[in-house]
């Protein structure tokens, strides 16, 4: 294999403080390998280091966590086959968000729904590729709308506010990834965070409160990003869920402490019934648990 271009996670994160309720869920992870068995995609744009299920199962233990969501990866591409190991490995306690191109089989996407896939992710990340044309977003919402799959987008920047229009336009449930990966150095007024709380109003819009280390201006300060957190769990809080983000693919300069980002979780969430909500209550009905 290819020698990675992006490091792996920390492997040594602190046990947290905060103790999680039961049925917490990661709603957002990845797995990556090990490649001996599920080789990454030839024409993928980045090598992560191998990160298998046994790792994610790990650190769910030591950090508190009996559910997840994992993420099929750009660099696994259209292959599924890890995923699905996965999802049969967890018995139920996993879901997943496959990568779905219009040429996918209508059979394919029958059986990752029985497998426990619960959405398909689109990139407008550059660094992943070119955006998806309207033609090919129309394509895979017809696809997956009949099995009640939500559509997660991976925006950064100014992209939320771009692409406002079109996620409204949606006809089914959207999953922004990351916080939209805003630019906080424009705070919290700033256009992309105000078409964020807009789409949240709508009703049909739901945002992962992860990545708070990819937005962070001043890492390992992560406070601006547990204060954009805050905030969208008080504007939203029935269509908020939170994930590690686990094992933090095309990280470079700053790697989180799984265990700091879980104790960020006291100022997103500061109370237990809000910390409940978001961990247990908001992912079993955003992903079927």
């Amino acid at each position: 294999m290819t020698e990675p271009t992006c490091p792996g996670p920390d492997p040594d994160p602190k046990k947290p403080a905060l103790a999680l309720p039961a049925g917490s869920c990661d709603a957002h992870c990845h797995i990556f390998g090990p490649t001996a068995k599920f080789p990454y995609a030839p024409d993928r744009t980045f090598t992560p280091p191998e990160a298998p299920l046994e790792d994610l199962q790990w650190l769910h233990e030591f950090l508190g966590f009996q559910r997840s969501v994992i993420v099929q990866s750009a660099a696994h591409g259209s292959d599924h086959s890890s995923l699905l190991d996965a999802l049969e490995r967890g018995a139920g306690r996993y879901r997943g968000v496959a990568l779905v191109k219009p040429a996918t089989p209508d059979a394919e996407i029958a059986r990752l729904h029985e497998a426990g896939v619960r959405g398909a992710r689109l990139h407008f990340t550059p660094h992943l590729g070119p955006a998806p044309s309207p033609e090919t977003i129309r394509a895979i919402v017809d696809k997956i709308r009949p099995y009640g799959w939500h559509l997660a987008l991976h925006v950064a920047g100014d992209g939320i506010a771009e692409h406002e229009d079109m996620v409204r336009a949606l006809p089914l449930t959207v999953v922004i990834d990351h916080m939209a990966r805003v630019d906080l150095r424009a705070g919290l007024n700033s256009k992309p965070v105000t078409a964020l709380l807009r789409l949240l109003e709508s009703g049909s819009v739901w945002v992962k409160l992860s990545g708070a280390d990819r937005i962070a201006v001043h890492p390992p300060d992560l406070r601006d990003a547990a204060a954009l957190g805050r905030l969208l769990a008080t504007e939203a809080p029935e269509r908020v869920v939170w994930g590690t983000d686990f094992p933090h693919p095309n990280t470079h300069g700053f790697m989180p402490d799984d265990g700091d980002l879980v104790d960020l979780l006291a100022e997103i969430a500061p109370d237990e019934a809000a910390l409940r909500r978001l961990l247990v209550e908001n992912p079993a009905r955003c992903f079927d648990f």
